[in-house]
């Protein structure tokens, strides 16, 4: 009878944790709403409030981040304090190691999360790239505690607890994969068809990122592509891509045709192949609104009204960045349109296409357009005012 008892009280802890396993979940509750703005390629900013920090400060929302960070600049214009450390990160730039400022506080709208250890990272170039300041990047670390509806026709997010969820009964449910990051299944078509492992990145503002690895072992893209060079710029820096176009991507059950794509010599490998092929970015993305189950490792697609539209990417061979408040032409690639119509490196801009605005988003939206005659103001060597034209190419 002892030894009866000894086993029925070992077997305890065991149907104890089993039972915990099998107990249905708790419904999900509505935490909070907030709007967000989309940045060129379709890049989703956030405002939020850090610590006792008064201003609101712009973040990206990126499943591609493997956590959350603030912008050096950021953290010493509020005298934020950091600690060094000797954890290392990896971009297209290179892996430099970072400081964090630990056991912090974001504060969204109708919502503070606690506890979080923001790393400190330098995006110079990314509020250059966009034309605003780039105040940190919110990632794994937010999207772990909480499901996270993303609407592109409202341009509205909700946040939800963890728990069960009633998903629309249109669109799909993916499963990913998951490191820190959603790894998702996706189907290529060029010269041959292919499925393979790639990230799902909301941060990347492009449609596709092939590693040149990638590209060569498998032999997918047609003979026929004609890749231009061009600038790309991300985590670390700045560094030239190929773009051209892949015939056919399919997500879950919907297709995309004539996919612009970019090819990645990744010499740090940070789209880690052979494990993954590259990324898909976000202005393929934001065609679905999209829900985000960390907790139970689903995403959930629905098509909205961007569905249909066209992928509009020229190719201008042009690299436009806003420095100091001015835009300056930093970029101009040999042989390429802007090279033709005699762009020169430092050249100011002043208005395109009779625009004087100085917004980057406009900017980069008319030279986006294929096919198309742009007519852009320089100003050169800080006084002579030059109109040149720039025919933009469409990619093959």
């Amino acid at each position: 009878m002892r030894k009866l008892c000894y086993i029925v009280i070992c077997l305890l802890p065991l149907l104890g944790a089993r039972a915990q396993e099998i107990l249905p979940q708790a419904e999900t509750k509505f935490i909070t709403r907030f709007p967000f703005k989309q940045f060129s390629g379709g890049v989703m900013v956030i405002q939020a409030r850090f610590g006792d920090v008064p201003d609101s400060l712009n973040f990206i929302l990126d499943t591609g981040s493997g956590g959350i960070s603030l912008d050096s600049s950021t953290c010493a214009e509020f005298h934020i304090p950091v600690k060094p450390s000797d954890t290392s990160i990896t971009g297209i730039g290179g892996v430099r190691k970072v400081a964090f400022a630990f056991d912090r506080t974001l504060h969204l709208p109708g919502l503070r999360v606690d506890h979080l250890n923001f790393h400190v990272n330098n995006y110079e170039v990314l509020s250059s790239v966009y034309g605003e300041k780039v105040d940190g990047i919110i990632g794994y670390s937010f999207f772990s505690r909480f499901i996270v509806k993303i609407n592109f026709d409202s341009s509205m997010i909700e946040v939800y607890s963890p728990g069960r969820i009633q998903y629309p009964r249109n669109g799909t449910l993916l499963h990913p994969a998951f490191t820190n990051l959603p790894i998702q299944w996706l189907d290529i078509k060029d010269k041959k068809r292919m499925g393979f492992n790639f990230y799902f990145d909301t941060g990347a503002g492009l449609c596709l990122l092939l590693s040149e690895d990638f590209v060569k072992d498998s032999g997918i893209l047609l003979s026929k592509r004609k890749p231009v060079v061009t600038q790309a710029e991300g985590l670390g820096g700045k560094l030239q891509m190929r773009l051209t176009l892949v015939k056919e991507v399919k997500v879950g059950p919907y297709r995309f045709r004539h996919v612009p794509t970019y090819l990645y010599k990744d010499d740090y490998n940070v789209t880690s192949y052979p494990f993954t092929g590259g990324l898909l970015g976000n202005d393929l993305l934001r065609r679905f609104n999209m829900i985000f189950n960390y907790p139970n490792r689903e995403i959930h697609l629905t098509p909205n009204s961007h569905f249909e539209e066209s992928f509009d990417y020229a190719y201008t061979g042009l690299g436009i960045y806003y420095v100091d408040g001015k835009i300056i032409v930093e970029d101009v690639i040999k042989g390429s349109p802007a090279d033709k119509a005699h762009f020169k490196v430092n050249d100011e801009v002043i208005a395109v296409d009779r625009n004087f605005s100085l917004n980057m988003q406009v900017y980069k939206a008319i030279l986006q357009r294929p096919n198309e005659t742009v007519k852009v103001l320089i100003r050169r060597d800080g006084a002579v005012l030059k109109e040149l034209t720039i025919n933009t190419a469409r990619i093959r």
